[in-house]
């Protein structure tokens, strides 16, 4: 794809052709598996719905038989809601804003780009690298930038016929660690070294070296040493015995005495946190026990790191470690082996990893592109010249709003629905660059940023329209917010308050209302058992009828009710049959690790029907259920549904 820098179109015809794309793309290809009153549902959305809804049920004929009625039932309550504007509410409209608010980050990437590169971590991290290296430094101006090529080459070359990378790294490297380390500096693995250079190291087999490639800073010449499986990451706290500065070395040898003597108190089971605190120089761990953050390795010094790493087990105490800093006293606490199975955590954490690193610019620049792509941007035929020539009048006179060519409304760039002008650019160019001079922007990278940030915010405001999923997620919000809304309207609020429509339908149905065995009962839920014995001593030693100054007494650790309650309801009488007068068993509940019990005051035996106030509860529910059949078809013959038999029998082929 083309570099939106270099899109050129004459701005006459960017929302012609943006427009054009754009109804192109949309797509006539969505089948459509049922209509109400015309308005067309596809099979895409239905079988979004039915797989985030039927999770382990087989897809079927009849499985999608079953829920394309219940579907059909909700689009046409979701119809009518629509008939009556409750989408115009303003609860309504700030509700929707601010689940978009809340998910549309969450789409704001490039997917694709984000797995490759969390794929190519997990494989790269499965080994460790032993890496030489070569660095020939670019001088500060541009005149001797050939010859540090040529240099560069020069070594590229006696490579090739065979001279050793350590003699030559020794020899010529810019690196001020190869004139003792012959270049070699030791293993690396992911998120060692900046991606490219990680990119260079990782291209190489065992033994082979890498052409020179050029940086920011200069020439790199790599040589892979040898692999080996990946060492993974490890956690360890330290003691650290610091060097005064200038260090004599009778000086060096009392810091070592003294880290001798704190090793042996370790050794017979000194605390090392408290050591730590006491005695480490180290100014950022000691007051947390010497506790470093989780590494891998290529973070410290090699020897700590060797040492670190080569500690057997959690706890293990290393013997004081001389490196030019100090003694170092190491105690491992922990290791993470690089996961070798990619299950969800690891993916997460590697992902994260990702996230905090700079290689996330690669997925960041793939959401540009894919922006630009997607959403008709295009950029009017401007010589750069001209308009870095017009900004920088305009900021130095508030009051510049055209010339010749160009003017404040004059079109920058545009998107397939809105275009931006030299104005806007200008605003852009007030609040982030408050004074032109000694900034470190040019003109051309900050336009760069501008379009940047302009083409995230104009996709984050369209987004519906370019992502399918987001446009799903938030219209499934939308129509269950309706939902809710018309339900309550329609049926859960008269089925509350019309009494004499409750009373009604209990009379003409209250043969379906029927006390099974049952018990006038108090039922108490305690916070643990120590609780529940406290109540029930209570109980037992006073009146039954103060249960509530009982309870009240204890607080919130107990919850209690009363009522005539069907045996099943009530906790311990499963274990024995129920008398009057008497308490039932505790039972626990694992969910919560709460305890329940019951005081039975009397025992119905027989099957006995309920009184209108007693199955009040069952009544409002079924009422609903009455209402809503009435109402749904009412809605079948106001909105007509038909249903396409062939899309619909295709779904199960």
């Amino acid at each position: 794809m083309q570099n939106p820098n270099d899109i050129r179109f004459p701005e006459s015809r960017v929302l012609v052709l943006s427009l054009l794309i754009l109804l192109f793309s949309s797509g006539l290809t969505a089948q459509t598996l049922f209509t109400v009153d015309g308005t067309p549902i596809s099979k895409e959305e239905f079988l979004k719905a039915f797989s985030k809804n039927n999770t382990g049920i087989a897809p079927a004929e009849k499985s999608y038989r079953d829920y394309l009625e219940l579907y059909i039932r909700y689009k046409l309550k979701v119809k009518a809601a629509y008939a009556a504007q409750l989408d115009t509410l303003p609860a309504q409209r700030t509700e929707l804003l601010n689940f978009r608010t809340q998910v549309a980050d969450s789409y704001m990437k490039d997917q694709e780009s984000m797995d490759r590169l969390v794929r190519e971590v997990s494989v790269r991290g499965q080994k460790d690298i032993r890496l030489a290296h070569i660095f020939i430094a670019l001088p500060h101006g541009p005149a001797d930038t050939l010859r540090t090529f040529d240099k560069a080459m020069t070594i590229y070359g006696d490579l090739k016929k065979g001279k050793k990378f350590s003699d030559l790294a020794t020899s010529f490297s810019d690196d001020p660690a190869a004139k003792t380390n012959k270049g070699d500096i030791g293993y690396i693995t992911v998120f060692t070294l900046p991606y490219e250079l990680e990119s260079l190291a990782y291209s190489l087999a065992p033994g082979q070296f890498s052409r020179p490639y050029r940086s920011k800073g200069g020439y790199h010449i790599f040589r892979n040493g040898g692999e080996r499986k990946a060492i993974g990451r490890i956690k360890v706290a330290q003691i650290l015995l610091s060097f005064p500065p200038g260090a004599s070395a009778s000086a060096r040898e009392q810091v070592r005495l003294r880290a001798d003597s704190l090793y042996r108190v370790l050794e017979i089971g000194g605390d090392f946190a408290a050591l730590a605190r006491a005695y480490s120089s180290d100014n950022l761990t000691y007051q947390n026990g010497g506790e470093l953050p989780e590494f891998g390795i290529g973070r410290y010094d090699s020897a700590f790191e060797a040492t670190a790493f080569g500690l057997d087990r959690d706890g293990a105490i290393s013997r004081p470690l001389a490196t030019e800093f100090g003694y170092h006293i190491i105690k491992r606490l922990s290791r993470k082996p690089f996961p070798q199975k990619l299950d969800d955590p690891a993916i997460s954490a590697l992902r994260q990893q990702v996230l905090n690193d700079p290689r996330v610019e690669i997925s960041r620049q793939a959401l540009y592109n894919r922006i630009f792509q997607e959403t008709g941007f295009g950029r009017a035929a401007i010589p750069e010249a001209e308009l870095w020539a017009y900004t920088d009048s305009a900021f130095r006179n508030p009051g510049y709003s055209s010339n010749g060519n160009l003017s404040n409304s004059t079109m920058v760039f545009s998107f397939s629905q809105r275009a931006y002008t030299i104005k806007e650019w200008l605003d852009f160019v007030r609040v982030t660059k408050p004074t032109r001079a000694g900034s470190s922007l040019s003109d051309k990278d900050l336009f760069q940023r501008y379009i940047e940030r302009t083409a995230l915010d104009y996709y984050r405001n369209h987004l519906e329209q370019y992502n399918k999923d987001f446009a799903f997620q938030l219209n499934e919000f939308r129509e269950g917010n309706l939902l809710f809304e018309i339900m309550q309207r329609k049926i859960w609020d008269k089925a509350s308050t019309d009494s004499a429509g409750l009373a009604k339908y209990y009379e003409a149905h209250k043969g379906k209302y029927w006390w099974n065995a049952s018990a006038d009962a108090l039922i108490f839920t305690c916070n643990s058992p120590g609780t529940a014995e406290t109540l029930k001593a209570r109980l037992m030693a006073g009146p039954v009828g103060a249960w509530r100054n009982y309870t009240d007494s204890i607080g919130s650790a107990v919850q209690a009710d009363s009522g005539r309650y069907e045996l099943a309801q009530i906790p311990g009488t499963l274990l024995s049959a129920p008398a009057a007068q008497s308490f039932t068993e505790f039972t626990g509940n694992k969910a919560d690790n709460t305890v329940s019990f019951a005081y039975i005051l009397a025992v119905h035996n027989n099957r006995e029907p309920r009184s209108y106030h007693d199955a009040r509860g069952f009544v409002i529910n079924d009422y609903q259920g009455f209402l809503e059949e009435q109402w749904v078809e009412n809605l079948r013959k106001q909105y007509p549904v038909k249903v396409d038999e062939q899309v619909l029998k295709a779904l199960s082929k």
